[in-house]
């Protein structure tokens, strides 16, 4: 578990960085990527499906 918080914040912290500079190479995508699979596998990724649910459900049906 502590090895995944530790790649989560790094890819989170390359993928920021390039970001920020405007670098939106193949290198970026891999960081996001890589962010979102180390991410999905520690124990925010609950909380995140049940916020990203809530949201499509407040969101009005057309």
């Amino acid at each position: 578990m502590a090895v995944t918080i530790s790649l989560v914040a790094l890819f989170g912290l390359v993928l920021f960085f390039l970001l920020r500079h405007g670098n939106l190479t193949p290198g970026a995508a891999f960081a996001a990527v890589m962010f979102g699979f180390f991410l999905a596998s520690t124990g925010a990724a609950e909380p995140i499906n049940d916020m990203t649910t809530a949201v499509v459900n407040a969101l009005p049906n057309p």
